[in-house]
């Protein structure tokens, strides 16, 4: 079976009349949803024009209509062939996780639903992998998803993860059973039993985890994972959520915590130490990174 294809482009809002004058006379029925300049819809086709100029086609019988006319009439050049015009609307969960390479902070992990009609919303939204997003925009996106998505973050702060990892004794396993329980959490909530996560370990890491909650789900584990657009808006929820996370403990230590692991954390835990005693990295740090060996927790 063919999996189901969608179309996008980009055009100059000012076509957006003509667009419309057009598609009425070939008989589309037109409507307004939010943030569209115009949705229209007969049978085998539906094309949508946003705020933002992104026009999205879909159906049965889209083929015919972006040769025909779309591409001839409107974008003025012929690009559907080209595979980067289409997304795979099957829906599924996607999942990613952000904070695991941070000595300070909460190690994030998040699950995201999307059907066929909510895709192409996170493609509007702007969703792409997290690490190419700069940090206020991420919070941007992350409350619309949240808005709008079907979605579970499991958030471990320090004193929890390090309790959690002093039981598994392994961050990898620790992964697969905070993806598992997001995942597993998500997939009752809809229903949904298609899975793709980005993948961050030998693939028999998380099969065990599932195997362990007998989760009987069709998970996709792939390197790069990040590509699928609803594994990059799971890593926007992570990220935000590792982000507020900082946030949190920063302002309840009254000092701005670094992300990372390198220099400026060991002198901001230095002064952690200093003021509140050894005893405060469990609180807001992950104690089995080699970072714990170059800071002083008994300063004079």
């Amino acid at each position: 079976m063919a999996k189901p294809a969608f179309f996008t482009a980009k055009i100059d809002i000012s076509l957006g009349k003509k667009l419309q004058i057009d598609l009425q006379d070939q008989g589309f029925e037109i409507s307004k949803p939010p943030y569209t300049v115009f949705a229209a819809k007969k049978k085998g086709v539906s094309c949508t024009l946003y705020e933002s100029g992104s026009l999205t086609v879909q159906g049965k019988e889209m083929d015919a209509f972006i040769e025909f006319y779309l591409e001839p009439e409107i974008l003025k050049e012929f690009r559907f062939s080209h595979a980067a015009a289409l997304l795979d609307l099957t829906p599924h969960i996607g999942l990613d996780e952000a904070g695991k390479g941070d000595f300070f902070g909460p190690l994030c992990i998040a699950a995201v639903y999307a059907d066929g009609a909510g895709i192409p919303q996170l493609q509007q939204m702007g969703v792409r992998d997290s690490k190419k997003i700069a940090d206020a925009t991420i919070l941007k996106i992350a409350k619309q998803i949240r808005t709008q998505f079907s979605y579970t973050v499991i958030r471990l702060f320090p004193l929890k993860y390090n309790e959690l990892y002093g039981k598994f004794k392994n961050l990898n396993r620790l992964l697969a059973w905070a993806h598992v329980a997001a995942l597993g959490d998500l997939s009752q909530k809809t229903s949904c039993r298609k899975a793709t996560l980005d993948q961050f370990a030998e693939k028999h890491v998380v099969e065990n985890a599932m195997k362990q909650k007998k989760l009987e789900i069709d998970l996709e584990q792939k390197v790069h994972g990040e590509e699928d657009i609803v594994v990059a808006a799971a890593s926007i929820l992570a990220r935000a959520a590792f982000l507020e996370g900082m946030q949190t403990l920063s302002e309840e230590y009254g000092l701005t915590l670094p992300k990372g692991a390198a220099r400026q954390v060991i002198d901001a835990a230095s002064k952690l130490v200093a003021k509140f005693g050894p005893e405060v990295l469990q609180k807001v740090a992950k104690t089995h990174f080699k970072t714990m060996k170059e800071i002083d927790v008994n300063p004079t």
